[in-house]
């Protein structure tokens, strides 16, 4: 490892070039996000805070951590999950001066240290994903809170934990739910988690997806992606849920529907997106088809309980990359992707490019707000908060405008007749 106390820790510095090819494309693909960067870069409005981040270090992460130090922050970044680092994109950010410690296979040794090192300057502002920056502060650094201003969260998981800390009054200082923003959740989540989930599976198997069993557990946001994405490929979509509400529109919408122990008997591929532990289980895997292809998209590694599956295993070998072959007592063999880890970004590059620019617009808008209020003297409440509507029209906006695109607005008269609650019939 390169490793420059106090400056950076990553995996090699040489492979700086291709991290700058790989963010050059994706500042080509990210035109909100670019705009912002032009807008304040000459303001310089993050001048004097320092943004400390948790965040999987992807060619578009790359993007942000430039735009946010581009108009003024100092940055310090860790990777927020052990395999989910793009060894590239570190080496390039390192290389620019960026206070970076992450690489591609940390233990969880390496793991919580990079995020100890990211924090040994205090910084003013958090951002997340997953929230583990933030649960390490509180849980054992929570004197910091004193120095932070707020921070922000960027995927379901993370903010549905950092709202139940808020309820229960533990949160030490405000988070925007950027997650929760609509131009984050129903793009990102959807087509983001969509396309790359089906990315990564292609790339750790090459199998064909079209008149597969497709078995995806979970219909939120992100499974629901996952599925529209697999039917598109000509897969059976399969649907497990708890969900009563979420089971009826994956029914309503084409998919079958049905518990895991039914569709774990017919399934040739499964995903889970579900942010629960224990999706599936030993038992499950045993009743699998020989050559089932199994992997999650959430962000923890606790959907599939590996540790089960190895007890009903005598044979275990890696047989491609991000792609581990258990052989069970019962003589089938069971395909496991990422060995459970988000296989859209462990065993390929995340979300595109397009769709991670308003995500990452929200992000920047987020932590911009969070400045303009605290110079204003505004006192925010230790809670998670929603980033403004306005704000999501304004960045829909600029990414149509990007496109090319027009869209009608309402003349003076239809907006008073929407208000007008004495018209009727």
């Amino acid at each position: 490892m390169d490793h420059k106390e106090g400056a950076y820790k990553v995996k090699d510095l040489s492979l700086a070039e291709a991290g700058r090819l790989k963010m050059e494309w994706a500042e080509s693909r990210m035109p909100v996000l670019m705009q912002l960067r032009e807008k304040y870069e000459q303001e310089q409005p993050f001048k004097g805070y320092k943004i400390t981040g948790c965040l999987h270090v992807t060619k578009e992460t790359g993007v942000l951590v430039e735009t946010f130090a581009a108009c003024g922050a100092e940055v310090a970044w860790s990777g927020c999950n052990p395999l989910s680092t793009n060894d590239e994109v570190a080496a390039a950010l390192a290389e620019s001066g960026i206070e970076i410690y992450a690489w591609y296979g940390q233990n969880t040794e390496d793991f919580y240290w990079s995020i100890d090192r990211s924090i040994d300057k205090p910084p003013h502002l958090t951002l997340d994903d997953g929230a583990d920056l933030i649960f390490t502060v509180h849980n054992r650094f929570p004197h910091l809170a004193e120095h932070i201003i707020g921070g922000s969260e960027e995927t379901t998981t993370g903010v549905h934990r950092l709202r139940a800390m808020a309820k229960d009054g533990k949160l030490l200082y405000p988070i925007y739910a950027v997650n929760d923003a609509e131009t984050k959740w129903d793009f990102d989540n959807v087509y983001g988690t969509g396309q790359s989930t089906l990315d990564g599976i292609l790339r750790a198997s090459s199998v064909l997806l079209a008149g597969k069993n497709f078995v995806v557990a979970g219909y939120g946001h992100c499974g629901r992606g996952v599925a529209m994405r697999a039917k598109g490929m000509g897969a059976n979509v399969i649907i497990t849920e708890i969900k009563a509400t979420a089971a009826l529109k994956a029914t309503l919408e084409g998919m079958r529907v049905m518990t895991m122990e039914e569709a774990a008997k017919v399934g040739d591929i499964f995903v889970t997106a579900t942010g629960m532990k224990d999706i599936i289980r030993g038992r499950h895997f045993g009743s699998m088809k020989d050559g089932a292809i199994v992997c999650n998209t959430g962000h923890y590694d606790v959907e599939l309980n590996l540790k089960e599956l190895a007890e009903i295993s005598h044979d275990v070998r890696m047989v491609r990359d991000d792609n581990r072959e258990y052989t069970l007592d019962n003589g089938n063999k069971v395909y496991v992707l990422a060995d459970g880890r988000l296989v859209n970004l462990a065993a390929a590059e995340g979300h595109p490019s397009e769709v991670m620019d308003m995500s990452f617009a929200n992000q920047f808008m987020a932590h911009l707000t969070l400045v303009q209020r605290h110079e204003s003297g505004e006192t925010l409440p230790n809670t998670v908060i929603d980033l403004p509507v306005e704000l999501d029209q304004e960045i829909a906006g600029i990414k149509l405008e990007t496109m090319g695109l027009e869209i009608d607005a309402l003349s003076e008269e239809q907006v008073v007749y929407a208000t007008d609650y004495s018209a009727g019939t």
